[in-house]
């Protein structure tokens, strides 16, 4: 199993420092995020600074843009870090995509696998010579000339996976990505009952082997150096799932397990801008649902064994310490 440390960050001149550090501890690889921040900047700063290490956005929003921007953006980072490149895209939720970016939402499942075709054909103009006429439903690319292809061809373009909660996006995932990226509001009955069988649909649909797909999933733990530290990393986790809860398209995930009255007071305190109250509704029952709880050795079994149901590369969500405490750690989840 791999595992990705975050590229976390409150300035660019962070970064450096940060993927220098994930390097030589042995992650695998390095991920930015879309949060506060452009997860594009931060991979461009890494790839000069580091040397094996794979660069990830998990995730940049993809319909916050466009198919041909994306396939810049991916084949720049791609040929910069010398094939260390994995552009993970999300849809977002309609609220984020209309009122944030501004930006049309509809029928997200399909348009998704349109724009990841898309983002195919348009490689495909550049790194095989092949004519541009993509023409879709809801993207089309058909013009190309030789001043707008990209000189440096030799690295290829990068992987590019696709974060899915819903069976549809995961099917979309299966069927047209290098791989999916699990969101960390999953529990261990959903993954091995919806996940998984949705990516085998999709990749049955377009006829690819389990073995050339990796699933990638940032595991919520809360763990410490002692009892207050757990304690308080317990908190941190019941607000990180209150808030994905409040999510109605996440809803799948509560009402699995008969949690559905749990998403709709979350959505309500939500909307009421209550949000310092929904980490309380969020008890040991759900948190150890969708956590691995306890000391740090304790965590990383519990963490390893969840991974044990499908899960190819791993999001570190939690601190493993400095260079070679971090080392060792990283060994025994790979273990």
């Amino acid at each position: 199993m791999k595992v990705d440390g975050g590229l976390i960050f409150q300035s660019l001149g962070r970064v450096p420092e940060r993927v220098r550090a994930l390097e030589r501890a042995g992650y695998d690889g390095a991920v930015s995020a879309e949060i506060a921040n452009d997860p594009f900047l931060p991979l461009a700063l890494a790839a000069e600074h580091s040397e094996r290490i794979e660069l990830s956005t998990a995730i940049a929003v993809a319909f916050a843009r466009n198919p041909m921007l994306l396939a810049q953006v991916g084949h720049d980072l791609n040929a910069f870090s010398r094939g260390r490149m994995i552009l993970g895209l999300g849809s977002q939720i309609r609220a984020h995509v209309t009122r944030r970016f501004s930006m049309p939402w509809g029928r997200p499942a399909a348009r998704m696998r349109e724009f990841i075709l898309a983002l195919r054909a348009i490689w495909a103009a550049w790194y095989e010579a092949k004519p541009l006429a993509f023409r879709g439903e809801f993207y089309a690319h058909t013009l190309m000339t030789p001043m707008f292809t990209p000189g440096e061809l030799a690295w290829g373009a990068p992987r590019v996976f696709l974060a899915a909660v819903g069976p549809r996006m995961t099917e979309v995932a299966g069927e047209v990505a290098d791989g999916l990226i699990a969101h960390g509001f999953t529990t261990e009955r959903y993954f091995r009952e919806v996940t998984l069988p949705a990516v085998a649909r999709g990749l049955a649909a377009s006829g690819r082997d389990r073995a050339r797909f990796e699933i990638t999933c940032p595991i919520f733990v809360a763990t410490g150096e002692d009892e207050e530290a757990i304690r308080a990393a317990c908190e941190r986790v019941r607000a990180q799932i209150a808030f994905y809860g409040s999510t109605p398209a996440y809803r799948g995930v509560l009402e699995m397990h008969g949690w559905g009255g749990l998403q709709t007071e979350l959505t309500r305190l939500s909307k009421l801008g209550r949000w310092g109250e929904m980490s309380g509704l969020v008890d040991d029952e759900v948190l150890h649902a969708f956590a691995v709880v306890g000391p740090v050795d304790a965590a990383i079994a519990g963490v390893r064994a969840r991974a044990a149901a499908g899960v190819d590369r791993l999001l570190c969500t939690f601190d493993l310490g400095e260079d070679e405490v971090a080392a060792a750690r990283l060994a025994a989840l790979r273990a």
